[in-house]
C-alpha cells in the first residue's frame, strides 16, 4: 500500500482525535496562540492529504480504495475515492483551511475558543468522512458527526434565545432526516445483503459477479430500492436545504458564528447534493434496476422541479431581507436549486453527452458557489463585527471604512450573480447549455429568470453596505488584517475560476465527470471494489 493510500486512511480518524484532544489540552495550556497553530496545522494536513489523494486518483484514472483494518469490503468499512469526490474533498479541505485562518481572527473576540475549535474540527471530520466513505452506513455515521458539530456551532452563542431556537429547529428536524436515512439503510441491507456502495451498485446493475460475503439479492428488490431511495433522498434534500426542506437554513446560518455560517452555506449543504448524485448515478444509475422500471426518472423529474422552485423561492425572498446574513442564507437556497437542476439532468431520455454536461455544470457551480458564499459570509462578517449589527439599514456605508472587505464583497457578489468573467457566469452558462442540449427548454429559461431576480437582492446588499455614505457615528476598528487577507485571496480565486474556466477548468471537470459518474465510471468504481475484495479475501 502506497503512502497516499495510507494517509487517506488516517486523515478522518486523526481529525476526530485531534478535536477530542483540544478540551484535554486546554486544562494545561492556556495560551490561545497554541490552539490557533494546533487547529491550523491539522487543517493544513487535511488539505495536503486531500490534494495528494486527488492528484493520485486523477493521474491514475482509477478510484483509490482504503480498506480499514485490512478487512475485505463489504465485510469492513472502506473509503473509495473517484475523481468526483476527490475534487469535492480538495474543495472542502481548502475552504475549511481558509475558514480556520479566518477563525484565528474571529475567535479572538469570543468568550471561549476551546469548544469552538473542537466543534470546528469535528465539522471538518464529518465533511471529509461523508465525501470519502464508500459505505452507506458509514455515511450515516459521518452525517451524524457532521450534524452534531453543526448543531453545537449554531447554538454557540448560547445566551441568545434566537441561536438556541435555531439550533433546536435544525437539530430536531435533522434527527428526523437521519432517522429516515437509517430506515433506508434497513431496506437496502435487507434486500442487497450489503451496505458497501460499490457492492450495492454491482447488484443494482445486475452485473455477473458473485460476492461470497454478501451473497445475492433478496425479496422484491425493485420495491425495496424505491422505498429506500425515497427515504434517503428526503434526508439528503434536508441536508442540502432544497425546497421545501429549506426552512431551517435561514434561521441557523445567521445565528451561527460567521465562520460557521461560511462553512454551513459553502460546504455542509454540498454533502446532501453529493450524496444524491452518488446514489442516483453511481449506485442507481440509468442501467440499474431502478432505472429500468422508470422510478429513477420520476425521482429526477421531482428533483428538477424542486430545484426550479428552490431557485425561485430563494431569489424572491432575498429581496425582502434586511438581515445581511439571512439574505445570504436565502441566496444559498437559490443556488442549491440551480445545482439540483444540473444534477437531475440524467434522465433516461437524455443523451450521455448532455448528462455529462449537466453534471459538469453542477460540479462547477458547487465550486463557484462554495468559494463565493464562504467569501461573502466572511467579508460581511468583518463589517458585522465593526457595526455590531446585521441590519442592512444600520450598516449603511460601513464598507467604505473597510476597503479590502468591500472589494471582496463586490467580487463575491459578482461571482454569485454570474457576471463575466467570474466563475459563476461560466457555470450558469454551462447549466443553460446542458438543459438546452437535453431538450429541457423551460428549465433553461428558469436559470436566466432565477439569476435575474437574485441580482436585485445582491444589488440591495451592495448598495447598503458600500455605496451609501457612512453615518457620522461609525468609526473604523483596527486589527482586521488577517481576515481581510483571507477574503481577498478568495476574491481573487473567484476571478481565476472565471478566467481559466473555458480553457482548462470546464474541460477538466468534464473529464472528472466522465471518469466517475458515467456508466464507464460506475464500472471503474465497482472494479476497484472487486479487486480489493479478491485481494483481501483469504484463499
Amino acid at each position: 500500500m502506497d503512502v497516499v493510500t495510507q494517509l487517506l486512511g488516517i486523515i478522518v480518524p486523526l481529525l476526530a482525535l485531534a478535536a477530542f484532544v483540544i478540551p484535554l489540552l486546554s486544562l494545561y495550556i492556556k495560551k490561545k496562540g497554541f490552539f490557533d497553530v494546533y487547529v491550523t496545522g491539522f487543517s493544513t494536513l487535511a488539505l495536503l492529504i486531500s490534494f495528494f489523494t486527488a492528484l493520485k486518483v486523477i493521474n491514475t484514472g482509477k478510484p483509490l480504495l482504503y480498506a480499514y483494518g485490512g478487512w475485505p469490503p463489504p465485510l469492513g468499512i472502506s473509503y473509495e475515492i473517484d475523481s468526483f469526490n476527490a475534487v469535492l474533498g480538495v474543495l472542502t479541505a481548502g475552504i475549511m483551511w481558509f475558514i480556520v485562518l479566518y477563525s484565528v481572527w474571529y475567535s479572538s473576540h469570543m468568550d471561549s475558543y476551546v469548544w469552538y475549535y473542537t466543534l470546528l474540527l469535528g465539522l471538518e471530520t464529518g465533511l471529509l468522512g461523508c465525501l470519502y466513505t464508500g459505505d452507506a452506513f458509514n455515511l450515516f455515521v459521518m452525517i451524524e458527526v457532521l450534524s452534531i458539530s453543526a448543531y453545537g456551532l449554531v447554538a454557540y452563542y448560547r445566551n441568545k434565545p434566537q441561536a438556541i431556537e435555531a439550533a433546536i429547529k435544525y437539530g430536531m428536524i435533522g434527527a428526523v432526516a437521519t432517522t429516515l436515512y437509517f430506515l433506508a439503510l434497513v431496506f437496502i441491507y435487507a434486500s442487497f445483503g450489503t451496505l458497501n456502495m460499490a457492492d450495492i451498485s454491482l447488484k443494482a446493475h445486475q452485473l455477473p459477479f458473485f460476492n461470497l460475503i454478501s451473497n445475492d439479492i433478496y425479496g422484491h428488490i425493485m420495491a425495496a430500492s424505491a422505498v429506500a431511495l425515497a427515504l434517503a433522498l428526503w434526508a439528503f434534500t434536508f441536508k442540502s436545504a432544497l425546497f421545501p426542506n429549506h426552512f431551517w437554513l435561514p434561521d441557523a446560518h445567521p445565528e451561527a458564528p460567521t465562520p460557521v455560517s461560511a462553512a454551513l452555506s459553502g460546504l455542509v449543504v454540498n454533502v446532501g447534493v453529493y450524496a444524491i448524485i452518488r446514489f442516483m448515478y453511481t449506485i442507481f444509475g440509468k442501467a440499474s434496476i431502478v432505472g429500468t422500471i422508470g422510478f429513477r426518472d420520476v425521482v429526477l423529474w421531482a428533483l428538477l422541479i424542486l430545484g426550479i422552485v428552490s431557485g425561485l423561492v430563494g431569489a424572491l425572498l432575498m429581496i425582502v431581507q434586511s438581515d445581511v446574513k439571512r439574505l445570504l442564507a436565502y441566496s444559498t437556497i437559490s443556488h442549491i436549486g440551480l445545482i439540483y437542476m444540473g444534477a437531475s439532468i440524467g434522465l433516461s431520455s437524455v443523451s450521455q453527452e448532455s448528462m455529462s454536461l449537466g453534471l459538469t455544470a453542477a460540479l462547477f457551480h458547487i465550486i463557484n458557489h462554495s468559494v463565493g458564499k464562504a467569501l461573502l459570509f466572511m467579508a460581511t462578517g468583518i463589517l458585522i463585527w465593526a457595526a455590531g449589527t446585521r441590519d442592512l439599514d444600520k450598516m449603511s456605508g460601513i464598507g467604505r471604512l473597510y476597503p479590502a472587505a468591500s472589494l471582496a464583497i463586490l467580487l463575491g457578489f459578482f461571482q454569485l450573480m454570474g457576471l463575466p468573467p467570474f466563475g459563476g457566469f461560466f457555470s450558469k452558462l454551462l447549466l443553460y447549455q446542458a438543459l438546452i442540449s437535453a431538450g429541457l427548454i423551460i428549465p433553461a429559461v428558469m436559470v436566466i429568470l432565477i439569476s435575474a431576480i437574485s441580482i436585485l437582492g445582491y444589488i440591495k446588499a451592495m448598495y447598503a453596505l458600500i455605496f451609501l455614505p457612512p453615518g457620522s457615528e461609525m468609526t473604523k476598528k483596527p486589527g482586521t488584517g488577517l481576515a481581510s487577507a483571507v477574503v481577498l485571496v478568495l476574491g481573487v480565486t473567484c476571478i481565476i475560476l472565471g478566467i481559466l474556466a473555458p480553457f482548462y477548468i470546464i474541460p477538466w471537470l468534464n473529464n472528472v465527470v466522465s471518469t466517475s459518474l458515467t456508466y464507464q465510471g460506475v464500472l471503474n468504481y465497482i472494479n476497484v471494489f472487486r479487486e480489493a475484495l479478491l485481494k483481501l479475501m483469504p484463499g
